[in-house]
């Protein structure tokens, strides 16, 4: 199965201390070097785990599943991602918040990951393109934030372990009900059997033109008649739309929920499957009779991330939940087809089981870190989608191509 433990790191075992009280890193073995009197922020995981630190952002408790990100860049893009909803993310890279927020790079309209774990606290920032710090973000957005964190530790228990519950608070004055707190990371449910694309998704449709942010100008607008498509938003980001807008596309969203009529109704040229958080077996419940129902009418479609899973179930695929992952920015894909090597954006928990691919279904990508499955195709027409996000946002853009190479099929059918 892909994304399992990896024994390379050997054993690191991880033991709980509820009555200690550390600051920066974990309590037991790999203390800090410099503990802090006050620790303001307590992340506990749901088999006892503890570690302390600083908190920034808002304050209160959140409870969900820990990931890591490996990006060096983006956080502002990943706290927005609508993927990550019901994820707390823990920064491999250390210095979070040196270059501030602006508006311009959020991915929705407000965060949606639950929260974020650092090395060090972040500092003013340093960007001519910011307007606010990320303290002062998190905490008019309700997010809390812990710093001080010993995330190399940390990152190898949940590459070992698999991605745990966690419990994370913030008290200015230090007060936690460690008890509370464990009990609550080992309640939650987490995300297997959990729809969340309706829960991020739009509520009504809307139209997309805004194009790719461009030097000097930053983003501009599509113009003139485009390739008619319908995207469809399971908790889609912002930069997915205007990579179809630069190809081209005049876009229409529409909600999670959307019927095949709806979406035919829009009389589209192409229909897009957007990326979105969850389990994509409780999301295909609704959505995959909608594909089935578009694929019955021979119109290109193209996905990314969830939707590439969706697309998946739809013609008889299997999806599986992962160990940890994929999370970053540097994850490289090689398209089978090709042999082109890809250095690309990931974030997601289930992967689609390349072992349940039907006849007629081709595998075209997978991850040069485990062989799971990144992308497929039909082989007898323009349907194809992968695991990967081609937009980036943050990281390279290798793959953009795959937006070209959606609206050339739409191009081609127009033509025919």
């Amino acid at each position: 199965m892909a994304n399992q433990p990896n024994p390379a790191y050997g054993p690191d075992p991880i033991t709980a201390n509820p009555t200690g009280r550390q600051t920066g890193s974990q309590t037991g073995a790999g203390q800090s070097p410099h503990p802090a009197p006050h620790p303001t922020a307590c992340l506990a995981l749901a088999d006892g785990t503890l570690f302390y630190g600083k908190g920034f952002g808002a304050t209160g408790q959140q409870v969900a599943e820990l990931v890591f990100n490996t990006a060096m860049t983006g956080y502002q893009e990943i706290m927005t991602d609508p993927s990550y909803a019901g994820q707390v993310v823990t920064f491999t890279f250390p210095h979070i918040g040196n270059t501030g927020v602006t508006p311009e790079d959020d991915e929705t309209g407000e965060p949606v990951a639950a929260g974020l774990v650092v090395k060090w606290d972040p500092t003013e920032p340093s960007n001519w393109r910011a307007t606010e710090s990320l303290t002062a973000w998190l905490a008019r957005r309700g997010r809390i934030g812990i710093g001080g964190i010993d995330t190399r530790r940390l990152t190898r228990a949940i590459r070992q372990q698999g991605a745990p519950h966690v419990a994370l608070a913030h008290d200015p004055d230090g007060v936690f009900d460690i008890a509370a707190l464990v009990a609550a990371a080992r309640a939650w449910p987490g995300l297997i059997g959990l729809d969340l694309a309706r829960e991020v998704s739009c509520t009504q449709a809307y139209r997309w033109d805004e194009t790719r942010w461009a030097w000097p100008g930053g983003f501009s607008r599509r113009e003139g008649d485009g390739l008619r498509v319908v995207a469809i938003d399971y908790g889609a980001k912002r930069n997915i739309l205007r990579c179809l807008a630069s190809a081209g596309c005049a876009v229409t969203v529409l909600p999670a929920t959307a019927t095949a009529e709806e979406v035919l109704a829009h009389d589209p040229e192409g229909v897009f499957l957007s990326n979105g958080p969850g389990d994509p077996a409780a999301t295909g419940a609704y959505a995959v009779p909608m594909i089935q129902g578009v694929l019955a009418r021979d119109l290109p479609v193209f996905g990314i991330c969830l939707g590439h899973q969706m697309l998946a179930l739809a013609l008889g695929a299997r999806t599986i939940k992962m160990n940890h992952g994929h999370h970053g920015a540097n994850h490289p894909v090689k398209d089978l087809e090709t042999g082109k090597v890809e250095i690309t954006s990931m974030n997601h928990g289930f992967a689609v089981d390349s072992q349940t691919l039907p006849a007629g279904v081709q595998e075209t990508h997978v991850s040069l870190f485990d062989g799971s499955n990144c992308g497929i195709r039909l082989a007898d027409r323009p349907v194809f989608s992968v695991q990967h996000h081609p937009e980036a946002s943050p990281g390279p853009q290798d793959s953009f191509y795959l937006f070209e190479r959606f609206a050339a099929a739409m191009r081609a059918r127009r033509a025919a």
